[in-house]
């Protein structure tokens, strides 16, 4: 990183999206400034001149320049800044990595929001969806310290922050991961020692809360 580089991410505390930006340039030793913003009482300027078509955070920016999309943003800080690479180095580690990225996208955030976005069958349907979810990604880390191997890289960052969230679809789905999980349930333990990840997850309770709260706001309790 070159001295006069400046990034900032446009930043909410909750969000399992930004925290892999942040975990990244944790990773990456990289000193970068936080600007939170207000969701629901009115997004920035600078987020929706940045992101105008989506609206949403995270954004990085690099030196005043917008990268969007927070599985990009952090291929983008490992290809920026190539000390202690992320991504496997092999073309097929890669291919594998980004199929597995792209499950994670597609699969694990909606699919709790199915939990705790819902009431009675359709809460129990939802749960059972995302227990499969689940298994499907113990199944891919198999016996393995990290999705990768031995190292925490692309494929940890992308899925751990979902971990803060974890906690608030036990509660409402009234279940345990470890119970159907036990080695994905270990691999979290072995994340949240890090302390790129430890520094940067929001309390779970504090996530479960502001998930009780938006159902209230939603009309769901």
């Amino acid at each position: 990183m070159s001295k006069g580089d400046k990034v900032v991410i446009l930043d909410f505390w909750a969000s399992p999206f930004c925290a892999r930006v942040k975990i990244a340039l944790e990773e990456k030793g990289l000193k970068h400034e936080n600007s939170e913003e207000d969701l629901f009482g009115g997004k920035s300027e600078l987020l929706l001149k940045s992101n105008p078509i989506h609206q949403r955070v995270p954004v990085l920016l690099h030196n005043d320049k917008p990268v969007l999309e927070s599985a990009n943003i952090v291929s983008y800080i490992d290809e920026t800044w190539s000390s202690n690479s992320l991504l496997p180095t092999c073309a097929y580690g890669r291919a594998q990595a980004r199929f597995w990225v792209d499950y994670i996208d597609k699969k694990v955030f909606d699919t709790g929001r199915s939990i705790w976005a819902s009431n009675g069958e359709e809460r129990e349907v939802a749960t059972r969806d995302f227990i499969e979810v689940l298994k499907n990604l113990e199944e891919a880390l198999g016996e393995k310290d990290y999705f990768g191997g031995d190292a925490f890289g692309y494929v940890d960052i992308i899925a751990i922050p979902h971990s803060a969230w974890f906690l608030a679809y036990e509660k409402l789905g009234d279940f345990k991961i470890k119970d159907h999980a036990p080695k994905f349930s270990a691999w979290i333990k072995r994340c949240l020692q890090r302390q790129s990840v430890a520094k940067v997850l929001p309390d779970p309770e504090k996530v479960y809360q502001f998930v009780l709260h938006f159902r209230k706001m939603e009309g769901l309790d």
